[in-house]
């Protein structure tokens, strides 16, 4: 791995994750107009998610700056630099949250990569806020268990 390498190059990403409460499944701009009303109508509940009180998001913005965030998320996934996955409803396949997987940064002003380090977030909508704490644990495990991180930086839930 070089200093520039999120994830090892023979590694095989994960293509999601299926439990009795959600699955997961890589974020693209297929999900665009679920995803939208997803996050439009829970703002202030993801805003006072751990980890998201020092976010920039959410924030307001159209359904194609949407697009475009989820284009950029499906390039990160396709290009090893980030990977970013739906929390979609085990039964109807509705979009009810968002996990988040990025390589830590170091702080300088260099921001450079640190090596097997990752930064997670995730959130879930209001109407599942029950759901966030299962998340979390389902997500916590297995990135340790199927991911080679050596540090996960993922804000603890109460």
């Amino acid at each position: 791995m070089t200093a520039e390498t999120f994830v090892p190059p023979d590694f095989a990403v994960p293509d999601g994750l299926v439990t009795s409460d959600f699955r997961l499944e890589p974020l693209g701009p297929q999900h665009n107009e679920a995803d939208y009303a997803a996050w439009t109508s829970s703002m202030d509940h993801i805003a006072a998610t751990p980890g998201w009180a020092d976010s920039s998001w959410p924030h307001q913005m159209s359904l194609d700056d949407n697009r475009r965030d989820l284009e950029r998320h499906a390039r990160d996934f396709a290009e090893r630099g980030g990977f970013t996955y739906t929390v979609l409803s085990p039964d109807a396949g509705d979009v009810i949250g968002c996990v988040y997987i990025y390589p830590r940064k170091s702080l300088g002003p260099d921001r450079r990569l640190l090596q097997g380090q990752a930064k997670v977030s995730s959130w879930v909508r209001a109407d599942h806020a029950d759901l966030d704490r299962i998340l979390y644990d389902a997500v916590r495990t297995w990135l340790e268990r199927d991911w080679p991180f050596t540090s996960i930086d993922y804000a603890p839930r109460g």
